[in-house]
């Protein structure tokens, strides 16, 4: 019998619910509900027919259904949902047909499982809820069950009053605390909890660091010193001196700064100068003897070749740190082989990815982030996050959307009339006027570590007003300060500025820039929408359709040009990708094409292998999807993307992509022509680059960053590279058979050509880690180091 719900918990596995069966289930429930601990369900001593038929009894009014609870596929505990305004305990408070009644049994555990009850008391409350017309929970435990009353109160609970519930056929009697929990409760106790650790890692904050083990140290340092010489002898940062060839595989050492120090590995040097490392070969020898691999210590040994400026290499290594602690908390707690991720839902994948950027050496910093936000707010926690939602003065913030969209359209679909009512509330009790304020998201952190004092004087003068959480949950994605409805699904992301170090960038939001952003997406996608071609390949971009920003007078007056502390309080909401999915499809972020679980299994071979189609078909099915219309783009309009793999989502049909959707448009769209006749909204899309780089916009970001990486993973499977780069080159050569009117720029940004310029993003970052480059001037601060030989140049025509 198939699942009514599923939901993936991080740490504790998958849950799921499907319909209680009878009399199929009744052996399995007898075993429970007859136990000592089930004392108040009021079972004990029943046989098997007697269960069977007390739970015919249950059953038999048409508002009340049973549930089978499943973990990670195996029965786990038992629930009873019902309408409570039919049932009998609707006779002792004013019910609403809006609520619901639940009962939960969880089973004798075989293993222990750290707040295993709690997870599945979140799973039913999310169930539940998941009903749009569910606004309130109503439970009746018995009094004497302090168990079941600390669940309550964490989950929001309230307690109304004490009721005596007369004994029925199949319930004692009883002394129970009526509670309510509405949405708004349950959402402002999970911000409380913030995540599912939070308060028990800050009441034992050896849990904080329970992942850094030893092995799980040594496992994790040593991937990422492959990673560290991999990618530096890839920009000519280092240079690995080969001493020997055995059975196809070079021997290399590596010299350092130091004199007594060096490396040794084996490795293959693949297309466009990718090292192969044979992980498991690297050894660091110390005066000649081996000692154990540390990526801080390598950072260390080479930081002079690097470069790294003296007053930078201090933060450059807490990045590295920074990244390390991450990756030892994803490998101890990634739960999905690569196999399950083929069959799991978009946000499990989008939580359970390991690598993040694959070409930065630094990739994690998250600078500002304690150990209780990394849990609360990284995306491989995959911790159910309420939004704080403020009211902004109107006369010191602006709100931007798409034509065809109001504020208050939006705004009421993102909050519902109750919330709006409540908040309205709030303003008028203050002596405000809401329809001088316009509302929005912030982040928590940014609340509690910015907005509460660097915006202490708007807040003391009620031009920044609290006004509560968020009803809907979300997760934080990929790109950290991105997050996606898990309530509701269908409704927008949202993207708030967090002013966090990661990866080259203070992540905030400028409002600046967030006036222009809809106009920018809506030219965009009305670009992309005219034109038959790229309609055809069923390539699309998810609209951020609304913006709020709102400026700091005060630093305005201070900082004359660009600055963190001016990119502090902006939001923008997106289109969710779920409305346009049909039947038979299903998401996935293109950054797990690069994804390996623990034992090294491959999602990018898990999906063809599933799909049952053969390689070729499959990669030429995602360079149709991907490349083909970044290859019209850049011909047709001059317009570019950052196509990484965050950046992507693919819609994968029977496991074979079939379109991809790109996000995160506005900062990161151009038109590399300056004489480009643009919207005056969108004028600042247009940038002049030399003409020899522009189409390194193909070359690097797509070339270089995604496909690099994926020949190499084909590679370890058994698939010659060159198998993969010719299907490459047919998908070039389809695209120029599809649109000759465009030869002469063929000709011009030739992709058949023999070589091209070598970009290196660590040197960006090892050049300047506060700021990578200049997102108004991207050309200007890039670093090159000589040229690649172009895998595609021995299939031109």
């Amino acid at each position: 019998m198939s699942t009514c719900f599923e939901k993936y918990v991080p740490q504790a596995g998958i849950f799921a619910l499907r319909p209680l069966r009878i009399p199929e289930d009744m052996p399995l429930v007898h075993g429970w509900v007859t136990q000592e601990y089930a004392k108040y369900w009021g079972l004990q001593g029943k046989s098997v027919d007697e269960v069977a038929a007390a739970y015919r009894d249950i059953v038999s009014p048409e508002h009340v259904h049973a549930y089978i609870g499943l973990h990670d596929g195996k029965p786990a505990f038992l629930v009873e949902c019902y309408h409570s305004m039919h049932d009998a305990i609707g006779r002792y408070y004013d019910a609403l047909p809006s609520d619901r009644g639940m009962h939960v049994l969880v089973a004798p555990a075989e293993k222990r499982i750290p707040d295993f009850t709690w997870h599945v008391f979140a799973v039913i409350m999310d169930f539940l809820f998941s009903d749009q017309t569910v606004t309130r929970v109503v439970v009746e435990p018995d009094a004497r069950n302090e168990k079941i009353h600390a669940l309550n109160r964490r989950a929001g609970f309230e307690v109304v009053r004490t009721v005596d519930l007369p004994a029925t056929s199949v319930q004692p009697a009883k002394k129970a605390l009526l509670s309510f929990c509405t949405r708004q409760q349950y959402a402002a106790a999970s911000t409380v909890r913030t995540a599912p650790m939070k308060t028990s890692i800050s009441s034992s904050p050896g849990a904080a660091v329970a992942h850094l083990d030893p092995r799980t140290w040594a496992i994790v340092n040593r991937q990422h010193v492959r990673k560290i010489i991999g990618e530096f002898a890839h920009e000519l940062l280092v240079t690995p001196e080969l001493e020997g060839t055995v059975d196809g595989w070079g021997h290399y050492r590596l010299a350092t700064d130091q004199a007594n120090v060096e490396y040794r590995f084996r490795a293959r040097i693949l297309q466009l100068d990718h090292w192969h490392i044979d992980t498991e070969s690297i050894e660091r020898f110390v005066d000649g003897a081996r000692t154990p691999l540390d990526s801080l210590a390598l950072i260390l040994e080479l930081h002079t070749t690097l470069g790294i400026a003296p007053a930078m290499l201090p933060t450059y290594m807490e990045e590295i740190t920074s990244t390390l602690y991450g990756a030892a908390y994803k490998y101890e707690t990634q739960r999905l082989t690569a196999a399950e991720l083929t069959r799991a839902s978009f946000q499990e994948v989008e939580t359970s990815m390991t690598e993040g950027h694959p070409s930065f050496v630094a990739n994690n910093g998250r600078i500002g982030f304690d150990a209780l936000d990394y849990r609360a707010y990284a995306p491989e926690a995959a911790s159910p996050v309420s939004l704080i939602w403020i009211a902004v003065h109107e006369s010191r913030a602006a709100f931007s959307s798409i034509d065809g969209l109001t504020y208050g359209d939006m705004i009421h679909e993102e909050l519902g009339t109750t919330v709006l009512d409540s908040f309205h509330g709030i303003l008028r009790g203050k002596g405000l006027n809401p329809e001088s304020y316009l509302f929005m998201p912030v982040h928590p952190w940014q609340w509690f570590n910015k907005l509460a004092s660097i915006f202490a004087p708007d807040i003391a003068a009620h031009r920044l007003v609290y006004l509560g959480s968020s009803e809907d949950r979300y997760f934080a994605q990929q790109s950290i300060r991105t997050f996606f409805n898990t309530t509701n699904p269908h409704k927008r992301y949202v993207k708030t500025s967090l002013s966090i170090l990661n990866m080259g960038f203070m992540r905030g939001l400028s409002p600046y820039y967030m006036i222009g952003t809809p106009a920018i997406n809506q030219w965009v996608h009305e670009t992309i929408g005219k034109d038959a071609y790229l309609r055809e390949n069923g390539f699309s971009i998810l609209r951020e359709v609304a913006t709020v920003g709102y400026r700091n007078t005060y630093y305005e007056a201070a900082i004359p040009g660009d600055s963190p502390y001016k990119k502090m309080l902006a939001a923008l909401w997106r289109e969710s990708p779920i409305p346009p999915l049909t039947e038979g499809q299903r998401l996935m972020t293109m950054a797990s094409l690069l994804h390996r679980d623990r034992e090294g299994g491959s999602v990018l071979m898990e999906l063809i292998a599933s799909s049952g189609v053969g390689a070729d078909t499959w990669l030429r099915s995602y360079l149709k999807a991907y490349l083909s219309p970044l290859l019209h783009c850049f011909y047709a309009y001059d317009m570019v993307f950052m196509p990484h793999g965050e950046n992507l989502i693919l819609v994968l049909q029977n496991n074979v992509p079939v379109r991809a959707l790109m996000k995160d448009v506005a900062e990161e769209v151009a038109v590399m022509n300056k004489d480009a006749v643009l919207p005056e909204k969108v004028k600042r899309l247009a940038v002049s680059v030399p003409e020899e780089l522009k189409v390194l916009s193909i070359f690097t970001d797509v070339f270089d960053c995604i496909f690099r990486y994926v020949g190499h993973v084909l590679v370890e499977h058994g698939i010659p590279e060159e198998r993969f780069w010719k299907l490459v080159a047919e998908c070039v050569h389809d695209y120029h058979r599809a649109r000759p009117d465009l030869t002469e720029k063929f000709e011009r940004y030739d992709l058949f050509a023999p070589e091209f310029t070598r970009s290196c993003l660590n040197r960006l970052q090892l050049g300047n880690n506060q700021q990578m480059i200049d997102l108004a001037d991207p050309a200007k601060n890039l670093k090159f180091a000589g040229t690649l030989k172009n895998p595609i140049a021995a299939f031109k025509a």
